[in-house]
Parts: structure tokens; sequence; C-alpha cells
């Protein structure tokens, strides 16, 4: 399946294909930036599968820190995972420098890092409750 999205006036082409013919899917990079998250010491991680109900994006991955430091400690440890395992560079990131909620963009995954208070106020996963909700905690040690 192939996507093309408009981000910042750039069409970008996403394609969803198999690990199988070399290429990376959204899910793997949505459950890299889980366990980079999960590194930090990332709290609540919840992945959304949008890619049937927006054509905004695949996937939300959704954390919580609790200081602005583990913020930035967590967003760094994305971008570092990403970059390395997949070469890819974040097409835009918001809010690292107030950092109460960084958003990164990867196109057909976006990341939003919140402190808990911002995280309650704006309740993505209430907004997207049509999406799949995949809690990375739960579905992690279910494939142990």
């Amino acid at each position: 399946m192939s996507k093309s999205e408009s981000h910042q006036g750039k069409n970008i082409a996403i394609e969803e294909k198999s690990s199988s013919d070399g290429y990376v899917t959204s899910k793997q990079i949505a459950y890299t930036i889980a366990e980079a998250a999960d590194d930090k010491k990332a709290q609540d991680i919840v992945l959304l599968k949008v890619a049937e109900v927006s054509y905004l994006t695949d996937y939300f991955v959704v954390v919580t820190g609790f200081s602005k430091p583990q913020l930035r400690a967590i967003c760094d440890s994305i971008e570092q995972q990403i970059a390395e395992n997949f070469e890819r560079e974040p097409i835009r990131i918001e809010g690292k420098t107030d950092g109460r909620w960084v958003l990164i963009d990867y196109g057909e995954v976006i990341v939003h890092v919140f402190l808990p208070e911002e995280r309650e106020f704006y309740n993505l996963e209430a907004f997207w409750g049509h999406a799949e909700r995949i809690d990375y905690g739960i579905e992690s040690s279910l494939n142990l």
C-alpha cells in the first residue's frame, strides 16, 4: 500500500511494505520509537494505529515523561534510535524547547511526548478513541 502525504508543502510517498521485502514498515518504526522511549523510563506508552481512520499518519506513539529533562532525554533517544536503525530524520519537531508536549513527526509515525498534566488535558487517546490502541507494555510482555 502506498500513501502520498503533504508535510510542510512537500509531497512524500510513504510505502507500507513488509520487512521481508527489505523495507521498513511504519509498525517497525512505531515499535522502535516505543522501545527508545521505554529505555528512558517513559510511562504509559501507547501506540494508536490511526491509518484506518486518518490520512495524517499510520501511527501515533504517545508517551509520558515526568520532567522536562526526561522529555528531552526521551526525544533524544527516539531520534538517535530511528537514525541508527532506519537512517531517518524527523520531518519536523515541535515543542522541544518548551518541553511540556513534544511532537516528533516521521511522516508515517507521529510521536507525542507529554508531561502528565498535558497528556491528561489533551487526552489524545480519547480523541482518537476509534483507532486501534496498542498498550506497549502489555503488547511487549505478550511477545516474550
